[in-house]
Formats: C-alpha cells, structure tokens, sequence
C-alpha cells in the first residue's frame, strides 16, 4: 500500500507563512502526479495546487501568487509553500498522489490531512 504523511500545519497570523510538506511511501512503483486539497467546516474539498512528474504546476485561482507548490521526486515527497496567507486559507489541507502501486493500476492516494488555521 501507499501511505501519505503530511507535516507543517498549525495556526498563523494574517499575512504570516506555512511549509506543508508530505512524503509518500510504501509499495510504491512510480507517482505520476502529487497535489495538495483542502476542506474548509461546510464546503467540499477543493483543489490547491499540483504538480506532475515533469514539473508542470496547476493552482487555483484563489492561491495564485501566494503558494508555490515543489516536489522532490527522489525523496516521493510534496511541499506547499503558503505566503501572505489569508483567514479564508483556513481548513484541513490533504496532500494526494496519483501512483502506481503493487495492485497495478494508477490510483487517488490521501492523507490524513493537517489543519491550517489563520487567525490574529
């Protein structure tokens, strides 16, 4: 199997930062694509950034500027840089891989998610 670990959560002023960082492992054979979500109390989780394995990105528009997403294929590891992060940046942030694993398919792997909280 594949287990998702994620670090670097916790609570931050207005304008403050946060390095989230998630390192893969296990049974693995090749990631294709990693990513970070998020899930704020009473909305669905939504997509924040990705990244493929030639280094493509993708962000949403609310984070745009202000996170950066990098991977270190080496280590199977994500990190999200947050800047000038925002009250509205608050929620449980998920990293996800897209990998293929002993089972023989690409399959959606999570983590448990850590809690961002930006309040003054």
């Amino acid at each position: 199997q594949v287990q998702l670990v994620e670090s670097g959560g916790g609570l931050v002023q207005p304008g403050g930062s946060l390095r989230l960082s998630c390192a893969a492992s296990g049974s693995i054979f090749s990631i294709r694509t990693m990513g970070w979500y998020r899930q704020a109390p009473g909305n669905q989780r939504e997509l924040v950034a990705t990244i493929t394995t030639g280094g493509t990105t993708n962000y949403a528009d609310s984070v745009k500027g202000r996170f950066t997403i990098s991977r270190d294929s080496s280590k199977d590891t994500v990190y999200l840089q947050m800047d000038s992060l925002k009250p509205e940046d608050t929620a449980v942030y998920y990293c996800n891989a897209v990998a293929w694993a002993v089972r023989g398919a690409w399959e959606n792997y999570w983590g448990q998610g850590t809690q961002v909280t930006v309040s003054s």
